[in-house]
């Protein structure tokens, strides 16, 4: 396993993550990852909430780091179910990555968006594929 600054060149090649949405890799640890995304209006939607497409970009990312950094092979998401729990009023938003089952081909992630306040904002499940590098 690589270290944190590692992690953050690798995956800064992510530019609609990292730059375009402004997620950044808080933590990393064996099949595990926690990012953060500190909400601007960039990522409000025509009602002025939060844009599901930049929650589920956060999750995104979390499962992308947790799933492939370190490892041998690549793995590519083949289903991700996002289940919207509540708004945010908060500033900031998490997420935390976490294998369930690592598998031969596949993979399982539970993903889950907090905010600042303590609040469950989604809980997104991905199935991954290993593939060669």
């Amino acid at each position: 396993m690589g270290t944190l600054e590692e992690a953050r060149e690798e995956f800064s090649k992510d530019l609609y993550a990292t730059e375009l949405t402004g997620i950044n890799i808080d933590a990393i640890g064996e099949d595990y990852a926690k990012c953060s995304l500190k909400l601007t209006e960039k990522h409000r939607n025509a009602y002025g909430g939060i844009m599901g497409g930049a929650i589920y970009t956060l999750a995104d990312l979390a499962f992308a780091v947790a799933s492939n950094f370190g490892k041998e092979y690549a793995t590519v998401s083949i289903v991700g179910n996002a289940n919207f729990m509540s708004a945010t009023k908060g500033r900031v938003l998490y997420a935390e990555a976490m294998l369930i089952k690592d598998g031969r081909t596949n993979c399982f992630f539970d993903v889950t968006v907090t905010d600042d306040l303590g609040k469950i904002i989604a809980v997104v499940t991905f199935t991954g594929a290993h593939i060669r590098k």
